[in-house]
């Protein structure tokens, strides 16, 4: 009987990591296959620590999905800390990995690795090909380092079998997700924000902007999903369908919502009954950001969690951890 391989899942405690984690235990996964180290355990900035982790577990699989991330104020406010905490992660774990023998490996990044400007929906050629919107460029910056490393290790190292991939997530929301009431994302923020107002009574709520912008957002263990099918895809079926300098996949739900729609969704979720206003003296973002995922569903994959019920599953989760606020 073939020996389950050995998984190390980079930033297990995050949302998107605590994701793959139950999505590999629900495939059968055994957990004492499972490596998982945390940040107080194991600094992935430092890279003689990192390179002594890989040398004493020798991971089969890697799936970095560990990274320091943050809203608009927080890449605002520490830009110096998003561009090199998270190179040096990606660094290392790439490096360490090759060090010790790691053939497969997943990184994970961002949409926001995209030019502001790109067309609609935005596919993985559109990569490099203008200016990045300038409130997140440093962590942007980081994650396409991310992308050319695993390529160049691949170009450099691949007669050698090592098969370094990534893949580039829409909006993510669900379980595990940042409720705090000033440095969360849009779904999370809103999820408190009408569960207060309906707590109190209040009559009505007010969103930033025109409530017009488009955007997109995928559930997280779909994601999850996602991220354990292109591992396991073979690497004639991966090469087949990306380019070696061109390699990264996006990952979507393949569909985009309003963000009054949004609101009025998690409105309706929460029991909120008010009023929803907008406020157009508010900035609005770029008009539209929506993935073109063509390339991940002709491999196979496509989201099943719709906006409603991922909703209602990111709301008992913020239900379960209302205590934690704050």
């Amino acid at each position: 009987m073939q020996t389950a391989p050995k998984i190390y899942v980079a930033g297990h405690r995050g949302m998107v990591g605590s994701a793959i984690v139950r999505r590999l235990l629900a495939d059968g996964h055994p957990a004492d296959r499972l490596v998982t180290r945390t940040h107080k355990e194991l600094d992935l900035t430092d890279q003689a620590a990192v390179r002594a982790f890989f040398a004493a577990e020798k991971p089969d699989q890697v799936y970095l999905a560990a990274a320091k991330v943050g809203g608009i104020h927080a890449n605002n406010v520490y830009p110096a800390e998003f561009i090199y905490d998270n190179l040096m992660m990606e660094a290392n774990i790439v490096d360490a990995a090759y060090r010790s023998g790691v053939r497969r490996l997943l990184l994970l990044g961002s949409s926001c690795i995209y030019p502001k400007l790109a067309p609609q929906p935005m596919a993985e050629a559109a990569l490099l090909t203008g200016t990045l919107e300038p409130t997140n460029e440093p962590y942007a910056i980081a994650k396409i380092a991310g992308i050319k490393l695993c390529e160049s290790y691949n170009r450099q190292y691949g007669a050698q079998g090592v098969d370094y991939r990534s893949v580039m997530p829409t909006n993510l929301y669900g379980p595990g997700d940042n409720y705090h009431p000033e440095n969360s994302h849009v779904i999370p923020a809103l999820l408190r924000r009408f569960h207060e107002a309906k707590a109190a009574g209040a009559p009505d709520v007010t969103i930033w902007g025109s409530g017009t912008p488009r955007r997109e957002f995928l559930y997280v263990d779909d994601m999850a999903s996602a991220c354990v099918h292109v591992m396991d895809l073979d690497k004639a079926t991966y090469d087949r369908h990306t380019e070696p300098m061109l390699s990264h996949i996006n990952v979507g739900y393949g569909d985009d919502v309003t963000i009054l729609e949004l609101a009025q969704a998690v409105a309706r979720t929460v029991g909120y009954a008010g009023t929803i206003h907008t406020d157009p003296a508010k900035p609005d973002g770029t008009p539209r950001k929506l993935m073109d995922s063509s390339r991940l569903q002709s491999l196979g994959w496509s989201a099943r969690v719709d906006l409603d019920e991922g909703l209602q599953l990111a709301y008992q989760d913020f239900l379960r951890n209302d205590n934690r606020l704050g």
